[in-house]
């Protein structure tokens, strides 16, 4: 008995403690990444569904990729109900991803969807992503059904607004 009365007290206290209004957001926390080869990466670099696709290609080990996440998790956040998805297509190492990769998205809560390129034929794959691609990261791909523009440069939010409203 005290113990479903203490978990009912508990969950209307949580209830009660928002204020009007707000949402507090409860996040799970991300046990697995799914892992893809470029052929199968590339069809979610390709989609024609009406949707605006923002691919950020980065790594936990690259600190220009790091600032830059949270510009890339605000639009997700700011414009997902305007048909915009952000994908984070991490390049992180495939025999980090347990003890690197998926702490560093539960640390950091990404909401963003997060999916591992494992492949290790770059040579195909960067100019296959982009003719322009050097390789380096951080790296963006922003396309739609209107048109596609690829980024090798790193973003703060105001710039990467920027230029995702001159696609939409």
């Amino acid at each position: 008995m005290f113990k479903n009365g203490f978990y009912s007290l508990l969950f209307l206290s949580l209830l009660f403690s928002c204020k009007k209004g707000e949402v507090k957001e409860v996040s799970q926390k991300v046990s697995s990444v799914k892992s893809y080869t470029y052929n199968e990466l590339k069809p979610l670099l390709e989609k024609n569904d009406g949707k605006t696709y923002v691919v950020n290609f980065w790594a936990t080990w690259c600190a220009p990729c790091v600032k830059e996440l949270p510009a890339f998790e605000k639009l997700n956040k700011e414009y997902a109900a305007k048909n915009v998805e952000v994908i984070l297509v991490s390049l992180d190492f495939p025999k980090q991803v347990d003890k690197r990769l998926i702490p560093f998205i539960n640390k950091h809560n990404l909401q963003s969807k997060v999916v591992l390129l494992n492949d290790i034929n770059e040579d195909v794959w960067i100019k296959a992503i982009d003719s322009t691609w050097s390789g380096a990261i951080p790296a963006t791909l922003i396309y739609n059904a209107k048109g596609r523009t690829f980024y090798e440069k790193s973003f703060d939010y105001e710039e990467l607004e920027s230029e995702l409203k001159t696609i939409l």
